[in-house]
């Protein structure tokens, strides 16, 4: 049996990169092994989800540039994540899955990076 363990994320704006993590998604900065790079591991709970890795611009990269399509995280507080979209600023696209009860949040982290949250919903609660 597989589960999701983690998604490392390269990024020239890892201070920025942190902060967004934080306090958009409310995952929280923890323990991260002595790397001879710079970068942060952000944890939901015990589980450490997000790997920052902090990098230099790479010489003639487009920050525009897709670095991934997209990853996922399921949420369980549907109308607090809107809350904390809206405080920051933070546009999304809401899509509820067709033939399901599942909504999801789309949003791009400072980098770009596609970022989908899922909740599970009354058929209401997804307008």
């Amino acid at each position: 049996m597989l589960k999701f363990d983690h998604v490392n994320v390269r990024t020239a704006n890892l201070n920025a990169m942190r902060t967004w993590y934080a306090e958009v998604l409310g995952l929280s900065q923890g323990w991260r092994p002595d790397f001879a790079f710079p970068g942060a591991w952000m944890y939901a709970g015990d589980e450490a989800l997000v790997h920052l890795v902090g990098v230099e611009a790479e010489p003639g990269s487009d920050p525009g540039d897709l670095k991934l399509e997209h990853f996922a995280f399921r949420g369980d507080d549907l109308a607090g994540m809107r809350a904390r979209l809206e405080a920051h600023g933070v546009a999304v696209k809401e899509f509820p899955v067709p033939g399901t009860r599942i909504l999801q949040l789309n949003i791009h982290d400072p980098d770009g990076n596609h970022i989908h949250v899922d909740f599970t919903v009354d058929p209401a609660e997804a307008s």
